[in-house]
């Protein structure tokens, strides 16, 4: 098949200089993984449009020739190389078959980052890559998700974020730090002045409204502990699950008998965790508890699952890769209970014959929702103070490839399921 092809566009004759296509390859030859996404939105955002070619050499973009984007990706160290008619019809014959396919992507997403203004440099993995990689983006805080600002944004990302109000249940080690002792005073200063009596109260006013963006289209990617404390607030809506030490009053009797789970998007059956002593939100976390269980990144690894990319469309986009093996990474939130997830959310990657689950997606009303656990996927302890991961150093991450991958995921054309 692949010869008559050959053999057609050689008799076609020579194809003009307009046109040749950009081909960027995404598997072990690019250069800069990273930020050959941000070429793929430049491209876009220059009108003109990107194919993807979901499982062809670790998910590559294909284009139209265009000697701004190439100027661009040669300026940012990107990969990228000129092909003919000729070349891109043999690709497409290979993707037509095999377990491969092609997503348009043509529109730039608005995207939004839920992000406080007092964020440490140690908080937030999916500002590093945006800004790695060049792509635009807002940051939004309560004020504008209260204010009405979420209909403005396709995306968004919940910042490394406690949603039930207990400042991270870093009360234990960190109570007495002044950047704690700050946060504290600046979430409760806030909180008075947008009308609520407690930070736990404003945050679940926040959820809802998150919520129901959702549902009305919108798409959601959270990481570490935003996954399960944003569930966990969904679930105690009308509860308090607070110790005093968090909001001046005791927690609910019987708060977790009073949880709501028909609520909540990703979880279901889950314990909470009600010590301020404890450094942890519920059982949905399978952090190891014991320091000396924790090995290294490499021996913590997780695999992506491989979907059928014409039949799974949107799973295939979110695990593109170079690799399937991810090395592992640590967060507050770091691994997923598998026994209680929904069954309605799809698994993404996981680490093989356990309970431990690293990657969901799933979908609520007319959007979706993707989390992963984990903070940095290269700063494998993640430790208060650690200074800010240099993606430079980083420029073929697996693991930020995966946040790029939803990043991108809003930009593609909808294409009608065949299942």
């Amino acid at each position: 098949m692949k010869k008559w092809i050959l053999v057609m566009l050689l008799v076609m004759g020579p194809v003009s200089i307009q046109a040749q296509r950009l081909f960027i390859p995404m598997d072990s030859t690019q250069n800069n993984h990273l930020k050959a996404y941000g070429i793929a939105f430049f491209a876009i955002k220059n009108g003109i449009s990107v194919e993807w070619l979901l499982n062809y050499t670790g998910g590559a973009f294909l284009l139209n020739y265009s000697r701004k984007v190439f100027d661009e990706a040669s300026l940012r160290g990107v990969t990228l190389r000129e092909i003919t008619e000729a070349d891109a019809s043999l690709i497409y014959a290979e993707i037509d078959s095999e377990n491969m396919d092609v997503v348009l992507l043509e529109k730039i997403p608005q995207i939004a980052v839920y992000s406080p203004s007092n964020k440490q440099p140690w908080d937030d993995a999916v500002t590093l890559a945006l800004e790695y990689a060049q792509i635009e983006y807002d940051k939004i805080w309560d004020e504008e998700v209260l204010g009405g600002h979420l209909e403005k944004y396709d995306w968004l990302h919940l910042h490394h974020e406690d949603f039930t109000g207990q400042y991270g249940k870093f009360f234990s080690s960190y109570r007495h730090e002044e950047w704690y002792r700050l946060q504290q005073r600046d979430y409760e200063t806030m909180a008075k002045r947008l009308g609520f009596k407690k930070v736990s109260e404003q945050k679940k006013a926040v959820v809802q409204l998150i919520y129901r963006y959702v549902t009305e289209g919108g798409f959601l990617f959270a990481m570490c502990s935003a996954t399960d404390t944003f569930d966990i607030a969904l679930a105690a809506l009308g509860v308090d699950i607070c110790h005093e030490v968090f909001d001046g009053d005791p927690s609910e009797k019987n708060a977790q008998a009073k949880l709501d789970f028909s609520r909540t998007l990703a979880f279901h059956d889950f314990t909470l965790e009600l010590n301020p002593m404890v450094y942890e939100y519920s059982d949905i976390d399978m952090t190891p508890k014991d320091m000396r269980q924790i090995r290294t990144a490499e021996a913590e690894y997780f695999s992506l699952f491989e979907f059928s990319a014409k039949y799974d469309l949107v799973p295939t986009m979110l695990t593109q890769c170079h690799t399937r093996v991810i090395n592992g990474f640590l967060g507050q939130t770091t691994a997923f209970n598998r026994s209680l997830i929904k069954d309605s959310v799809v698994v993404l990657g996981d680490i093989e014959e356990s309970e431990q689950v690293r990657y969901i997606h799933g979908g609520v009303g007319n959007g979706t929702f993707t989390f992963l656990g984990g903070h940095d996927p290269e700063d494998h302890k993640h430790l208060v103070h650690d200074p800010p991961t240099n993606l430079a150093l980083h420029p073929n991450s697996p693991g930020y490839r995966l946040i790029l991958n939803n990043v991108l995921f809003p930009a593609a054309k909808k294409k009608e399921q065949k299942t």
